[in-house]
């Protein structure tokens, strides 16, 4: 008797391990699904929202047609300056042609802000990019003035010849 109350014993052990076994396959199951689920469906509506905010806001380059040349003071270390720019334009063609329809102000304003320069300082890199965020934010400053709002996301140098 002594032995089949071990084997029932064991019955149970072996029961328990089985359905403990079990019951950890379904959880993780579960949470694998789960995990799945929410990476799909966040992932698709990731997609989904970048792809409706590039709709609304299509981006668009504006190249003006002239460069900006500057003349710097006799006696400088650069006697000229010659920056094409490129703008990064958001939004439809009227915020294109808001860029075109003030281009004399904002080719005006952009002299003044380049000639307001060291010469000396436009040979080092870090001058030359923190004129590009000056330039950007004028033109910024001009648009949201003359047109209520600007959508130029970024002002590119093209060209930048210094003699």
């Amino acid at each position: 008797m002594a032995e089949s109350d071990q084997n029932a014993g064991n019955g149970k052990k072996s029961t328990m391990k089985l359905l403990a076994i079990i019951l950890g396959a379904v959880l993780l199951a579960g949470g694998v699904g789960g995990g799945v689920f929410y990476y799909l469906h966040h992932s698709a509506n990731a997609e989904k929202t970048a792809h409706d905010d590039e709709e609304e806001a299509e981006k668009l380059y504006y190249e003006m047609a002239k460069p900006l040349t500057v003349n710097f003071p006799r006696g400088s270390s650069i006697q000229m300056i010659q920056i094409s720019l490129a703008f990064l334009v958001a939004g439809k063609e009227d915020a294109l042609e808001a860029v075109k329809k003030h281009e004399p102000m904002i080719r005006n304003n952009l002299l003044m802000l380049i000639s307001a320069q060291k010469p000396e300082n436009l040979n080092m890199r870090e001058e030359k990019e923190k004129l590009r965020v000056a330039m950007l934010n004028e033109v910024t400053s001009i648009l949201k003035k003359m047109a209520g709002k600007s959508q130029v996301k970024e002002l590119f140098f093209t060209a930048f010849v210094m003699q």
